[in-house]
């Protein structure tokens, strides 16, 4: 069943079955009576998005690195990008499961559906497809006030920015954003992360290779020629940024121009994802 045509079925039964329970019919403008729910959130970026809209009490278990709000911290954990646990899943009774595609297994979530438990699949393809998600979260928990609020106030933001770093056709530093350190790792401009790139003035170094996070060699960065190169993490920026001062080649190296940034804030496909392409974007700026 397609995403859209099982969202609008499940959101159709879920709310009918609240207002069985509350005796009464609400109209369309109306915010959802609120119920109890147990919902499974198999992504961070999930967790943090149902937390922002007002939903996070409803979470009964998460995954590895569910880390934000503080409150995620205490959840119970079912898996991680490795696999989840079905067995744990189905004995949390939840009423809905929020899947990440492309980022769980496929073969879990296929045998999660199999049995019939409620899903709803994440699939995030551009910064503007997390307003979108924010409301759709918002219609599946009832929280649809407060999550039309969290998805405009992101929207103007996510507008901010590209206003703020709106550049004229010319010329633009070349980035190199080093994704992983072993193996060497980068993004093209098929990810979140190229197109923010983009949105900041930059030119990505690998924009246009057919991977969307290709592996690459020390040797096919020094052939690129990048004048910044961005480190996703800052925990070891000290260490990484001497590894490179061997490639003097490189301008980014001889001009000092290699920045560290929060992974967690640019990687995840939540609202943090603007503070994290602020950083970026200064990083690039500087």
């Amino acid at each position: 069943m397609g995403i859209s045509r099982w969202l609008a079925t499940f959101t159709a039964l879920f709310f009918a079955s609240v207002a069985a329970s509350a005796g009464a019919s609400a109209a369309a403008s109306e915010e959802p009576t609120a119920v109890q729910q147990r919902i499974v959130a198999l992504s961070p970026h999930i967790v943090e998005n149902l937390y922002a809209i007002g939903a996070g009490e409803h979470l009964v278990a998460s995954v590895d690195h569910a880390d934000y709000p503080e409150q995620a911290k205490a959840l119970p954990r079912v898996g991680g990008y490795y696999g989840v646990q079905i067995e744990k899943i189905l004995a949390l009774k939840p009423t809905l499961v929020v899947v990440w595609q492309g980022g769980n297994k496929a073969a879990d979530v296929e045998t999660l559906e199999r049995l019939g438990v409620p899903l709803y699949i994440s699939n995030i393809q551009g910064v503007e497809d997390i307003a979108t998600e924010l409301r759709q979260l918002g219609k599946l928990t009832g929280n649809v006030s407060q999550s039309e609020r969290v998805a405009a106030q992101f929207e103007q933001g996510y507008q901010r920015l590209q206003q703020d770093y709106r550049r004229s056709e010319g010329q633009k530093p070349k980035v190199f954003y080093q994704l992983w350190s072993a193996p060497m790792m980068t993004v093209n401009n098929n990810t979140l992360i190229g197109k923010a790139i983009t949105l900041c003035g930059g030119e990505n170094a690998f924009a246009d290779n057919s991977t969307d996070y290709p592996q690459i060699s020390v040797e096919n960065v020094a052939l690129a020629q990048p004048d910044i190169i961005v480190l996703s993490s800052e925990k070891n920026a000290a260490e990484q940024t001497q590894q490179w001062q061997q490639w003097g080649m490189i301008p980014a190296v001889q001009n000092k121009a290699i920045r560290a940034i929060d992974a967690d804030l640019l990687h995840r496909y939540s609202t943090r994802i603007l503070d994290g392409i602020s950083k970026l974007c200064l990083a690039i700026n500087s």
